[in-house]
């Protein structure tokens, strides 16, 4: 999980600072750089938050997140219960 947070936290301080230095800086020289750079900069997110989420469903390496594990119903997993 630590390297899915770490991969999540670079992709999004990459669209961040993507944003920042094309409107900031590169649209002075040159206005169609900075929307080029600003198109990628919007593509960037949903790819991160499917690196984000890659593997959720199967749990995590601690082996949490797994809905067979969880007790059912009211009765706290007891047959009969």
């Amino acid at each position: 999980m630590r390297r899915r947070r770490l991969a999540y936290g670079l992709m999004m301080g990459t669209c961040l600072t993507l944003f920042v230095l094309a409107w900031a800086v590169v649209r002075r020289y040159s206005p169609a750089a900075a929307v080029a750079m600003s198109l990628v900069a919007m593509v960037i997110p949903p790819f991160a938050a499917v690196v984000a989420n890659r593997g959720i469903d199967r749990g995590d390496e601690r082996g949490e997140g797994h809905c067979a594990d969880r007790p059912q119903g009211r009765g706290g997993g007891r047959p009969g219960g």
